[in-house]
């Protein structure tokens, strides 16, 4: 393999190489490169992905871009949330919080930046693909998951909500299976993904060098068209062999209850239906107490984000997302959830309000009160 890019520091948070093909062609491959974090998002890796990205876009001998992340453990476990925890503490001002605002803003313009991607992007999903990094993932023309991928949106359990164009993705799902996942955080494996349209291929996570390779080997054009059909013909090529690993599905297993919980337009209703839930199904179990355990204010936010987002498109999506996200930061169930998960550790946040009963139409208002905005203009009101 020739690799022409200049090499970057390896403790660089992502590393970028070209891969020369014959007939001029070149691949892009792009590292998520914080192992140990488990490849967590930050707003230095947001600053090196998107001109990267754009870069290859915009240069006629790139056939193909690989977006994949660096270890076995993680594609991407989310942003990095203690940043924004701390940005919350030192900022006492009304939203928008300055910091809070960077690096979301950046956050969904790379995430709306993909999803329009005008040539094939290819996206590794193994391990850990959660909050943010779903939000690279879904965007994505070709999305792979493995036997080790845990997918999911687990923002119920830090104040927050799913994010990352979440309102409009997860409520394409089949169903009410969106909702249930937003509501209780619950991950799902790669069958699952695969069956809520948010992966494309089950390979098995020992055959990601494999295919790497092979990737040099493909008939690639000059026609993003064509070589989307070159990629998709070579992954599934990959896919035989993966059959045996691939796991039963929940979504598939348990549609009908999970329908049945989710019916209807009263969110303290469906909150009450699932976490009454006293079956025997582990799966389901976990997913009844996340919901019990999370914040009220985060559930009634999802809920109402998937019920505005029916009427929106992903733009109109975003920039409702950035207004709540910088309402979140500002009302208090954002920081405690972060507080009580990763900083104190203690796992006991104290969530106002503390009941779904207590959570007034009015209260979840507030969190879609848009902001005064730097310069009088939405942040993303040129996507």
């Amino acid at each position: 393999m020739n690799h022409s890019l200049r090499p970057a520091a390896e403790d660089s948070p992502v590393l970028f190489n070209e891969v020369a093909l014959r007939g001029g062609q070149r691949l892009g491959f792009a590292r998520l490169n914080r192992e140990k974090a488990l490849n967590a998002l930050s707003i230095d890796m947001f600053r090196l992905l998107h001109p990267q990205l754009r870069r290859w876009a915009d240069d006629p001998r790139i056939a193909c871009v690989i977006l994949h992340g660096a270890g076995d453990k993680a594609f991407c476990a989310g942003g990095d949330i203690r940043s924004v925890y701390h940005a919350i503490q030192a900022y006492s001002g009304p939203p928008p919080n300055p910091t809070a605002l960077e690096l979301f803003r950046d956050e969904y313009r790379f995430d709306y930046f993909l999803h329009r991607y005008p040539k094939p992007l290819l996206v590794w999903g193994s391990g850990i693909v959660l909050g943010g990094g779903l939000g690279l993932m879904v965007g994505a023309s070709h999305r792979v998951v493995t036997e080790t991928s845990r997918v999911g949106m687990p923002e119920i359990s830090i104040g927050f909500f799913p994010d990352v164009g979440g309102s409009w993705f997860l409520q394409r799902m089949p169903g009410r299976t969106g909702l249930f996942l937003a509501l209780t955080g619950a991950q799902i494996n790669g069958h699952d993904a695969i069956m809520g349209g948010l992966a494309d291929y089950f390979i098995r996570s020992t055959d990601r060098d494999a295919l790497f390779a092979h990737l040099s080997d493909a008939p690639w054009s000059s026609d993003a068209s064509a070589n989307r059909e070159v990629l998709t013909a070579l992954l599934q090529e990959f896919t035989g062999p993966a059959a045996s690993l691939l796991p039963a599905s929940h979504l598939q297993q348990h549609r009908e209850l999970i329908d049945s919980f989710c019916r209807g337009e009263s969110v303290k209703d469906i909150v009450a239906r699932i976490t009454r839930y006293e079956g025997e199904d582990e799966w389901l179990k976990r997913a009844a107490a996340t919901l019990a355990t999370g914040s009220p204010t985060s559930a009634a936010l999802s809920f109402e984000l998937q019920r505005r987002a029916k009427t929106l498109d992903l733009a109109d999506t975003f920039r409702l997302e950035l207004t709540v996200t910088m309402q979140c930061c500002a009302h208090p169930d954002f920081s405690e959830g972060v507080r009580a998960l990763l900083i104190d550790k203690d796992r006991k946040p104290r969530w106002q309000p503390a009941t779904q009963a207590e959570v007034t139409d009015e209260w979840v208002a507030q969190h879609f009160v848009e902001p005064a905005w730097p310069g009088s203009t939405h942040p993303l009101a040129d996507l």
